[in-house]
């Protein structure tokens, strides 16, 4: 295998927040409208109203627009709460084109770990390396907005 096919490492991002697994799964499910930065993450950006994570096998995750429009960004595809999260990720593209998002949270005595892993960028074909890229430096932003949320619960 040549070195341009190997396949491109995942992100992987993680943050502790002083909440049980418990309480920051269920923010990050249940409450992520609140916490998302939808003005610089988002398909709409200032045309955005709102983002939206069905908790379950299947469920999707989507935002809507000022114009009641609907956007998916992915779906559920293994649900184990409060430990574990995996979904497709594919916000304003086709399904065919989805990558891989995993989260962990796992209990720190009284605080939780929280670990993201972003991967299978192939399905992204020649924009993967620039797709990789951008998530790299974005993730880190979209977890401390998250982590701001959490520290706002204590």
């Amino acid at each position: 295998m040549k070195p341009a096919e190997l396949p491109l490492q995942p992100v992987r991002h993680s943050i502790e927040v002083a909440l049980r697994p418990e309480d920051a799964f269920r923010i990050f499910v249940d409450q992520i409208d609140s916490w998302w930065p939808l003005a610089i993450h988002s398909i709409g950006g200032t045309g955005t109203t709102g983002c939206h994570f069905e908790g379950r096998i299947g469920g999707r995750i989507y935002e809507t627009h000022d114009d009641g429009s609907l956007h998916l960004w992915g779906s559920v595809t293994e649900w184990q709460p409060p430990r574990r999260i995996v979904f497709s990720w594919h916000p304003g593209r086709d399904a065919t084109t989805a990558q891989e998002v995993e989260l962990r949270f796992e209990e720190l005595g009284a605080g939780t770990r929280v670990e993201l892993e972003h991967r299978g960028w192939e399905a992204l074909g020649a924009l993967a390396d620039e797709a990789r890229t951008a998530y790299e430096s974005g993730w880190p932003g979209v977890l401390a907005a998250y982590a701001q949320r959490c520290s706002s619960q204590q």
